[in-house]
């Protein structure tokens, strides 16, 4: 990771604070910078799909489970479910876990955090289930937010422990000890619960209330590296499942994107947030034309006061941007909706996880320039693919 990177994101995941510091180092030019944002922008709504309310994750870079798991509840809604509120600290539990064995098993030359991937969400559901929010907080240490610091702090002590191997082989006991740390944390798993007058497990609540297929769930990105419309590696750090993804082009991703927005499918994006174009208080993201350090004071000051030309996007800058660490797994969300400006130009509608704040209540607005440059993946419904590139890729 670069020193650009280190200053702005926490090295154990997605963490909000990334997106607040580089923030202020372009509205501290221009103290009115947000209110001028939003005045100098007019979005029309073109689609708007339903989704469940925006959430915050606290101080914890669990944003891929959020987001996920947002995504999941948006797929109830598209199937006529009534959604329900998944407990998104569940499934970050349940990902400890997995991350945790294949980090011994690794000698530790693995990540370790909060940080995980759109995939670890379908996969634990697929595997562990799910649970309702009301049921399993994850609150079990005090606090109203989650804060994660501390426990990361001891859990990744215990597995360095491990690894270290005095007594020269490895007991069965350390997984039990580990998973008692996160019951002090984030409280235990209820083996069977009742929920609205009937009992369940994690899997058979996950089967007959959400009731999704988790292998109907796909993810794609697109890298020079390797084929286009095959299968290859997702080579970033918070990929500790060793997953693949389907590799497309750069224009796929957003052609994918619209395709299932027209048909009423959300979509899940991992992405890069750390750029200075990326404002959440603004609640605007896009590419511009002239990169940030070759700007005046007064055009850095004027970046998010309404719209702007954007740069032409390749696969060969993207690529460049994804090898130099410029475009980095920073952050998860859920594409929601499309908007167009004042001028016509159209922006995806995406719900963060980071509360309230910003200048349009938890949602942003971003190119399809931003979202062909810096996503790091994409998750739809395999049927939300295009024909033709369903067909390329053999689904």
């Amino acid at each position: 990771m670069n020193l650009k990177k280190a200053s702005l994101i926490a090295l154990t995941g997605f963490v909000a604070i990334a997106s607040y510091a580089q923030d202020n180092l372009v509205n501290s030019l221009n103290a009115n910078a947000s209110a001028k944002a939003k005045e100098k922008f007019e979005f029309t709504p073109v689609i708007s799909l339903n989704c469940t309310d925006v959430k915050n994750q606290g101080s914890s870079g669990t944003c891929w489970s959020y987001s996920g798991n947002s995504f999941l509840e948006s797929e109830m809604i598209r199937i006529g479910r009534q959604p329900v509120d998944i407990a998104e600290i569940y499934t970050a539990r349940c990902v400890y876990i997995e991350k945790a064995k294949n980090y011994v098993r690794m000698h530790g030359a693995v990540s370790w955090g909060d940080g995980g991937a759109l995939h670890d969400v379908t996969n634990i559901y697929a595997t562990y289930g799910a649970l309702p929010q009301e049921l399993y907080t994850g609150l079990n240490y005090g606090t109203d937010k989650n804060k994660f610091a501390e426990m990361q702090d001891l859990l990744k002590g215990m597995l360095d422990g491990v690894i270290k191997n005095s007594n020269g082989q490895l007991t069965p006991n350390w997984l039990p000890a580990f998973t008692a740390v996160l019951d002090t944390y984030l409280g235990k798993v209820p083996e069977t619960f009742n929920y609205k007058g009937k009992n369940y497990t994690p899997q058979s609540f996950a089967k007959e209330v959400i009731g999704l297929n988790a292998n109907d769930y796909i993810e794609l990105s697109s890298l020079t590296t390797a084929p286009f419309y095959t299968q290859t590696f997702l080579p970033v750090p918070d990929n500790w499942s060793f997953s693949y993804v389907y590799n497309v082009t750069h224009t796929d991703l957003t052609d994918i994107i619209d395709n299932a927005l027209k048909a009423g499918y959300s979509v899940g994006w991992a992405t890069d947030v750390s750029e200075k174009y990326f404002s959440w208080k603004n609640g605007v993201a896009f590419v511009p034309e002239k990169p940030f350090e070759k700007m005046t004071p007064a055009e850095q000051a004027d970046l998010f006061n309404g719209p702007k030309n954007e740069m032409a996007i390749t696969a060969e800058l993207r690529q460049k941007a994804f090898d130099n660490y410029e475009t980095q797994d920073d952050h998860g969300m859920q594409i929601v909706g499309i908007s167009k400006d004042q001028n016509g130009r159209e922006y995806y509608v995406v719900k963060n996880s980071w509360g309230l704040s910003n200048d349009y209540k938890g949602f942003l607005y971003v190119t399809k320039n931003y979202v062909q440059y810096k996503s790091t993946a994409i998750m739809v419904h395999k049927n939300a693919v295009p024909k033709g590139i369903a067909q390329k890729l053999k689904l």
